[in-house]
Parts: structure tokens; C-alpha cells; sequence
């Protein structure tokens, strides 16, 4: 469980030297020179990273043997290995926020892009497939872009350095059980590593009531991944990654309510004596248990990547060709439940099939100066189609067939009938972008690398917008255990064009969803972002790292829940700031590992520009000339974790502590939900029995002390429901190495 904290020094190292070529016996059982293969795959794969530096960017890398010695190992998801990382606060439906970012993560398969898809609770990205989970920040190099916040950079296995694999089942608490298998090899120059999983469980979703076990909660999810790699030459090889998954979600159900009417609506039903709005009535019925709500929601995604490497002399260079599919489709169960707790039942499907190129270099131009360069560009079909049952409203007048008295009034909006009208909007958009940059690695002096160049960009969506955006990065080396970086970057991040809402909001007039008609278009975010930090070692056993960063943005993007679907909506702020601190701590002796990342930080914005009919009239009035947190600021977030063998059997416990995500209070996002530590624990033991080799057996508890914390309450800036943190859970795994 060591994790490795870089503030990434100079140059890629240099290229592994030959070795002689051995015969050993392969796959097939044919006499092969294994030993060149492995040797040319492990120089390709160190051209291949070269292209792409981190010089000067914060890199906290998490190996395949970090992920399984935590708890849980490789059947948790994805996310919950990249909340160890510093600077990573937790949020619901399974986002992530670094440095008080919202989401804003790429995501990479060995330095290829995936591009973004619409899934919300979905992990497509499996830890089994990892060999090891990067994760970069802080002021980035010119080939990063689009995404900034973070780089999650999966390096996955092969069947070339590690053939074999193993098949298992997983299981325990909330009824999960979770059968897998993977396996790699080879077979002369051709390599390949296989996986796939099914999990059922009842806590897809976070519980939006505290409770182990939460109403409504099933979900099915089955992931694939393939990768297959052929060593061409000693100088070449093309490479193909497939994955897949498709997840099927329940949307957790509050127990024991019933409507409570709409503020701003005079219903036909009766008075809500908690509120004093009077609630509606639909299909002749004015109450509903909230238990019967059956609200679901499938997320299906495939990707695909084919790629040319050729790495020959001072010239290394890799061709990518990458898409994804990726759908969304929500059911509300019946018009007539949703209708009186939100007004609206709306069945809503989204696709979107994105499709590009990545094309990137390195020419090693002597000892001191490394030219990168590259291209990227990406194109989008993108479907919405939504159908939405509503209820008829008009302003109060005489004669209004809203017999309550208050319908008399014009001041008032009054429900006119409890029969609902369907309204279809349906849309289509094509949109494209692309970047283009070149940079040069500088080595100044031994001790002194500069990473300096120019990154253009361009989109074409629901906006048009392009930037030049120059990144300069310094890596001062005095000692061997001493490394300083100092960078500054400008950024040029495009809204999700994917999560765009299309919906046409004249159609809701005079119905129970009616909007303001105020919305602009989300715009690119443009900002400047400054980074300094140090890296010690202060012994072979430990090191420490203290980074700092300010960030300022104009028309920053952040991203909310709005409206029954699960499916988030960018908006702008016009400005924003982000700023804080963070320390990571590594030390590992003999059989014993551990960590500790602390973050501080905070993460505020000044008046809504783009979708403002999502919000609150009055909120909005007060934002734009307040500056406010940001709903998903977590001013103080740590997570720290250790492992010890003793006798072939391994301990580990880690854990992650949260002084909370906002919620309203005197103002927008004013206040904060309580703090929280979630202490997980595992033990886990390879062994034989009968004759029978390779078998592993682990039990593990998700939050040992069962604390019972919100994530969310329900309220603040694009806040859906509250949901909390997982309670405690028990769970066994069996596995057999294969």
C-alpha cells in the first residue's frame, strides 16, 4: 500500500538496453524468444509514456498492489481508490471533486483518451483491469486539455509481464454478491488480458435516509474489458481496448411521506399542514405513499480504442482512433407519484456517440531540449428525448376552476385540472472540437528543467468559442531528496456538451414545470492557474510533499442535479476562485506500508450566467453580487490507510475524513452538512488446501464503526435529494488464481 507522491522531475528515462534473446516455452507450447518480446514491450511502453510528461504537475500514483491490499481490494469501484488520493472530497452518486473542482476529470487508458459519456452512478472503469491508477493535477502541460481538474490515467494490465489471472466471488452486506473473472498471456509477439464482473447488490444508490439497507435501492451492473496488444517490431506495435458496461438503478425511495404540495402553487388537494402549500392532485388522487415510488434509471456505455505506436531513433510517435457510446434512460414507474411530489413525470432518454483522433510525438533533440507535439480532435451525435406528463396551471382570476379561494386572487398560480397533458421535446445536436500543442523540455542545468508551450483549442456545440492557452513549468533537483516545482497554466475547459440541457422551456408554460425563461447558453470556462510545491525525502522509508494552488475563473463551469432524472446540467459563474493546500506522507519498513493526504481548500463563485430557469429566482438574485461557496466545497478532506504481512496474512485498515459538502443556509450554499470519518478494515490470506494451490480468501468491513453521515441534504446550489454514506457491512470474498 505505498503510494508514490511526484512532483514529476525532468526527463523520461532512458530507453531499457537490450538483452540478450533467451528461448523459453510460451502460450502454445512453441519455443519463442520470450525474453526479446518482453524486453521490446517494456521499451515501447517506455516510448509511449515519454510522449506524454507530467514535468511539473502534482502525480500521485496508486499501484495494482496498493489497490489490492485495501480493503475491499479490487471489488470496490473505481472512485473509491481515487478518494485516497489528496485533494479528493466525496460526493453523491459516486463524483468526484479535486481541489474544489466539479467533476471536471479526464480520464485516460494508458494515455489515450475516453472520451465523456452521460452515466452518473455507472463506474465504467473496473480496478481489476489496473495495473496502476494515476492521478494528475496541479498546473498541467500543453497535452492536457479539455478537462483539467484531473488526469485519471489507468495504466491496465497485460498478459505480457504478468500472465495469468484468477476467478472469484465477492460478496457480503446489502444482499451484494459479485462473481469475476480475469485472465492474460501471450502467445509469441501477441499479448492480451481479459476481465469481466457482475454485481447485484441493494445499495446502487446512496441511501437518502441514513438506513443500512434503503428502500428501492437494487442494481445490476456487468462490465467487460479486453485488451490485446501485438508487438510488430522492435519498433512498432498496435494495440486494441474494448470495454462495456451496462448498469440498471433503482432511485431509493424516502419512507412513509406524502406530497406536500409545490411553493408558488395553489393545488386542488388540501392543505399541507407542515408547509401550508395546498398540494395537487393528479388522476383524481392527491396522496401517495412515497414507498410506492419506482423511479429507474439504465446507464449502458462501450468503448473502443485502436492504437499505432513506433518508437525509432530520437523519434517516438502513437496514433490513436478512440469512441464511446454511451446512453442514459430514466423511467418514473407511473405519471400520477411523481406528479404530485414534483409536478412533473417525465420518461427521458439521452445518447451520445463520440468518435475522434489523438495523434502525439516526442523528437528528443539532443541531450537538452524534448519537442512534444500533438493533435486531438473529437465529434458527437447527441440524442434527447424526453416525454413529460405535467399538470394544467393559470394565474388566479374569477371563475378560475380552482375552487380554493386564493385561485381569485391574480397574484396567485392556481392548478386548473388533475388531468396531466404530455408534452414530447425531442432534439438532435452534432458538435466537434479539437487542440492542438507543442512544447519543449528544457534542460537548463542537471538541476533545472523548464516545460514550456502553446496549447490551441476549439469547439462547436451549442456555443462556438476557441483560446491559445500558453503553460510554462519549472523542476528545480539541489539535492537527490529534495524536488521543488513551480508552474502556471492557462486553461480552456468547454461545457459537457453531453450533459447540455436541450429542453425547450416554452413548452412548460402554463403547466406545473413552468420555468423562467432566462437561458443562456453555458460557456467555456476560461482561467489562470498557479501551482508551487516540494517534494522530501527524508529517508529511503519516507517522504512528504507540500503543494499549493490558486485558480481564477471566468465563467466557471460547475454542474447541478436538476429535475427527476439523475442527470447533471452544467451552468456558469460568471467568476470564481479556487485556492488551498496539500500535504501527502508515504512510509513503508519491511512489511509494513502506509500513507496519510490532507487537503485544504476552498472553492467560491459570483453570479449565474448560463441556465439560470434551473434556479431559485431568489438565489439567483443574491449571486449575482455575492460571491458563495460552491455546493461542493469540503473545506478540510484527509485520507490516510496501512498494511502489514505477518505470516502470509495481510491487516490493512484505511480511512477518509470530510468536514462536510454545503448546504443552505442564512444564504446559498451558507452552511455545511456535520463532518464525517468512514474507518474501513480487511485481512486477506493466500493458501492451499487439498492439493489445491492459490487461493486467497479476504473479510472485510466497510465502515467499521458504523457512523451514520450525510453526504448531501438535500439542499444547496443544484442539490437533488440527500443521500448518506454507506453503513457498516460485512463481506467475504474467495478467490483462485488461475
Amino acid at each position: 500500500m505505498y503510494r508514490f507522491f511526484l512532483l514529476t522531475t525532468a526527463a523520461t528515462a532512458a530507453a531499457l538496453s537490450l538483452v540478450s534473446p533467451a528461448c523459453a516455452q510460451v502460450d502454445d507450447g512453441s519455443s519463442q524468444p520470450v525474453e526479446t518480446v518482453v524486453v521490446t514491450a517494456q521499451r515501447l511502453a517506455q516510448a509511449r509514456n515519454g510522449i506524454q510528461t507530467q514535468i511539473g504537475a502534482s502525480t500521485y500514483t496508486i499501484t495494482s498492489k496498493d489497490i489490492d491490499a485495501e480493503p475491499g481490494g479490487e471489488n470496490v469501484q473505481l472512485n473509491q481508490v481515487i478518494l485516497q488520493a489528496p485533494g479528493v472530497a466525496q460526493d453523491s452518486f459516486g463524483q468526484l471533486h479535486i481541489r474544489g473542482e466539479h467533476n471536471g476529470l479526464q480520464y485516460r487508458l494508458n494515455g489515450i483518451i475516453i472520451p465523456e459519456g452521460i452515466s452518473v452512478f455507472g463506474q465504467t472503469l473496473d480496478p481489476r483491469l489496473a495495473d496502476s491508477v494515476k492521478l494528475i493535477t496541479g498546473a498541467l502541460p500543453a497535452e492536457y486539455g479539455d478537462r483539467t481538474a484531473g488526469i485519471i490515467d489507468v495504466q491496465t494490465k497485460t498478459g505480457l509481464f504478468e500472465p495469468g489471472g484468477q476467478i472469484g466471488v465477492y460478496g457480503g452486506s446489502h444482499s451484494q454478491i459479485t462473481p469475476s473473472a480475469d485472465y492474460g498471456g501471450s502467445v509469441g509477439g501477441f499479448n492480451y488480458f481479459v476481465s469481466g464482473d457482475y454485481t447485484t447488490d441493494t445499495l446502487g444508490v446512496e441511501s437518502p435516509d441514513g438506513s443500512i439497507d434503503p428502500l428501492h435501492d437494487r442494481t445490476k451492473q456487468w462490465h467487460g474489458f479486453a485488451f490485446l496488444q501485438d508487438i510488430l517490431d522492435q519498433n512498432s506495435s498496435v494495440t486494441a481496448i474494448l470495454g462495456t458496461s451496462n448498469d440498471m438503478f433503482e432511485i431509493p425511495n424516502s419512507r412513509g411521506l406524502q406530497p406536500g404540495g409545490l411553493d408558488g402553487i395553489v393545488g386542488l388537494g388540501p392543505q399541507d399542514p407542515a408547509t401550508s402549500d395546498y398540494v395537487l392532485q393528479a388522476n383524481g388522487r392527491t396522496s401517495f405513499l412515497s414507498n410506492g415510488l419506482d423511479e429507474r434509471q439504465r446507464e449502458i456505455t462501450h468503448y473502443a480504442i485502436l492504437s499505432y505506436l513506433r518508437s525509432q531513433g530520437a523519434f517516438d510517435f502513437q496514433i490513436n482512433a478512440f469512441g464511446r457510446y454511451s446512453s442514459l434512460f430514466y423511467t418514473p414507474g407511473g405519471d400520477t407519484g411523481d406528479l404530485l411530489y414534483n409536478g412533473i413525470a417525465q420518461t427521458a432518454y439521452k445518447r451520445d456517440e463520440a468518435y475522434g483522433l489523438q495523434a502525439e510525438g516526442a523528437w528528443h533533440a539532443g541531450e537538452s531540449h524534448t519537442i512534444r507535439f500533438g493533435a486531438v480532435y473529437q465529434a458527437d451525435d447527441l440524442v434527447s428525448n424526453t416525454s413529460s406528463a405535467v399538470l394544467p396551471v393559470a394565474p388566479g382570476a374569477a371563475g378560475n376552476p380552482n375552487p380554493n379561494p386564493l385561485c381569485a386572487d391574480p397574484a396567485n398560480i392556481c392548478q386548473t385540472s388533475d388531468t396531466p397533458l404530455t408534452i414530447l421535446d425531442n432534439g438532435t445536436k452534432h458538435a466537434w472540437s479539437y487542440g492542438l500543442y507543442v512544447q519543449d523540455e528544457w534542460k537548463i542545468f542537471p538541476e533545472l528543467t523548464l516545460n514550456y508551450g502553446l496549447r490551441f483549442d476549439q469547439f462547436q456545440a451549442f456555443d462556438a468559442e476557441n483560446q491559445i492557452s500558453p503553460r510554462v513549468n519549472a523542476v528545480w533537483t539541489p539535492t537527490d531528496t529534495t524536488t521543488v516545482h513551480a508552474g502556471y497554466s492557462r486553461y480552456f475547459s468547454p461545457p459537457p456538451i453531453e450533459l447540455v440541457a436541450t429542453t425547450d422551456i416554452a413548452l412548460f408554460d402554463g403547466t406545473t414545470a413552468a420555468a423562467d425563461h432566462t437561458d443562456d447558453t453555458p460557456k467555456a470556462e476560461r482561467a489562470d492557474y498557479y501551482d508551487v510545491g516540494v517534494n522530501q525525502d527524508l529517508s529511503k522509508d519516507l517522504a512528504l510533499g507540500l503543494d499549493g494552488f490558486y485558480k481564477a475563473s471566468h465563467n466557471m463551469i460547475d454542474e447541478g442535479q436538476f429535475g427527476a432524472p439523475i442527470i447533471l446540467t452544467p451552468f456558469n459563474y460568471l467568476t470564481g476562485r479556487q485556492y488551498g493546500l496539500e500535504f501527502t506522507g508515504t512510509y513503508g519498513f519491511e512489511n509494513f506500508s502506509s500513507y496519510v493526504n490532507a487537503a485544504y481548500e476552498r472553492a467560491d463563485g459570483r453570479d449565474i450566467v448560463s441556465s439560470q430557469f434551473q434556479f431559485d429566482p431568489g438565489d439567483l438574485s443574491y449571486i449575482a453580487t455575492h460571491y458563495i461557496p460552491l455546493d461542493h466545497q469540503q473545506i478540510v478532506s484527509l485520507s490516510a490507510g496501512a498494511s502489514y504481512v505477518w505470516m502470509d496474512t495481510r491487516f490493512s485498515a484505511d480511512l477518509i475524513y470530510g468536514s462536510g459538502l454545503r448546504k443552505d443556509g442564512a444564504t446559498p450554499n451558507g452552511d455545511s452538512v456535520p463532518g464525517y470519518t468512514q474507518v474501513n478494515a480487511g485481512v486477506s490470506r493466500t493458501f492451499g488446501i487439498g492439493g489445491l494451490d492459490g487461493l486467497t480468501a479476504r473479510f472485510d468491513v466497510i465502515n467499521l464503526f458504523d457512523e451514520k453521515y450525510e453526504i448531501r441534504d438535500g439542499s444547496g446550489i443544484g442539490v437533488g435529494a440527500p443521500q448518506f454514506g454507506p453503513r457498516r457491512g460485512f463481506f467475504f470474498g474467495l478467490s483462485k488464481s488461475l
